[in-house]
């Protein structure tokens, strides 16, 4: 008997799932976005974890119009979920904002007050702290951004006390985090608060991550040495004392070949570059050990000595003010070579 064939019909498309009575997390889709961020929420909170003997997350992602939405590379996320499920979830994550300089839509800014008032767990990746300042949220509260925007959302957003050299702040019910990966330390951090230390490393684990990174965002901030002083003495002065860093530098040297008295220098140095010659002085040294960290084995006591330090105490004291970490945590984050690590 002869075989029939039928005509495969087209798949049905899913239908929008109903909310789940567990801890539902949204994370919201902007236009022009980079997925990398909707990623890291995705894969922490929305693959299902059924090893665990816990309660896991139910996750949607958001958009402030439902459908399509165009992001980084030419292709399209498309999503059935607006603000309103946005808006009643019981964490609600945003991974950044379309321009830094722009306000938020009113849309958004209402319905992130809404998930506030709620009680709902607020959430920023990068530069999504602008959306959360501009619902007003971050008022009177600690948080943090990628260091390049830093500044940008002191100025934009005065009442928001910005820490720029942190990884994340938890604030209680709402979290901030500096660039992208930051994002990860997070949602780890996150895993950890709602299942404790023993479920966050094992998804830290399946994520190749540590789940806990050593540190601050200090350690990744670009710092040029600056440029532009408004007087050509002080700019002198200062290319001078970046060719002699090992050498014992003190005020009355810097001053002489700026040939001006200790005193008027100090008062010109610090119109010229907002800080004391001192601590300027320290800050360069502590930069200038970082390739030597990254590119040798030489023991913290032969680096302190390379870039001007007199102990290695005092060195390590310095690093840790400056980068927010030891020098032995950043050699082994930012290592290059194949040698064997020292203690630091």
């Amino acid at each position: 008997m002869p075989t029939r064939v039928l005509a495969a019909e087209p798949l049905p498309l899913p239908s929008p799932r109903r909310p789940a009575a567990g801890h539902r997390v949204a994370v919201l889709a902007y236009p022009g976005m980079s997925v990398f961020e909707t990623g890291i929420v995705t894969e922490v909170f929305g693959l299902p974890r059924p090893e665990f003997d816990v309660d896991w997350y139910d996750l949607v992602v958001c958009a402030e119009r439902p459908g399509p939405v165009p992001v980084v590379g030419g292709a399209s996320l498309h999503t059935p979920y607006g603000l309103a499920e946005l808006a009643a979830a019981r964490t609600v994550i945003v991974p950044g904002v379309p321009d830094v300089t722009a306000d938020a839509s009113p849309e958004l800014v209402t319905a992130l007050r809404q998930a506030h008032q709620r009680g709902a767990r607020i959430m920023s990746i990068c530069s999504g702290a602008f959306a959360l300042a501009g619902a007003g949220l971050l008022d009177a509260r600690r948080a943090t951004t990628h260091w390049r925007y830093a500044e940008l959302l002191a100025q934009r957003y005065p009442r928001v006390e910005v820490d720029p050299d942190v990884l994340y702040l938890d604030d209680g019910d709402l979290l901030t985090s500096a660039g992208s990966a930051a994002g990860l330390d997070l949602c780890v951090h996150v895993i950890r608060r709602d299942h404790g230390a023993a479920i966050a490393n094992a998804v830290a684990r399946r994520l190749v991550i540590p789940p806990h990174r050593d540190g601050g965002q200090a350690q990744f901030v670009e710092a040029p040495v600056p440029s532009g002083a408004g007087d050509d003495r002080i700019a002198g002065s200062i290319d001078w004392a970046l060719a002699h860093l090992t050498e014992p530098l003190t005020v009355a040297r810097l001053a002489e070949q700026a040939h001006m008295s200790p005193r008027t220098y100090l008062r010109h140095f610090a119109r010229a570059t907002g800080t004391s010659p001192i601590r300027w002085l320290i800050d360069q040294r502590v930069r200038a050990s970082l390739a030597l960290l990254e590119e040798t084995d030489a023991p913290v006591e032969q680096i302190a000595g390379a870039v001007g330090f007199d102990a290695p105490v005092t060195y390590r004291h310095h690093f840790g003010r400056v980068m927010r970490t030891s020098p032995s945590a950043y050699r082994r984050a930012f290592r290059t070579g194949a040698a064997t690590d020292r203690p630091a």
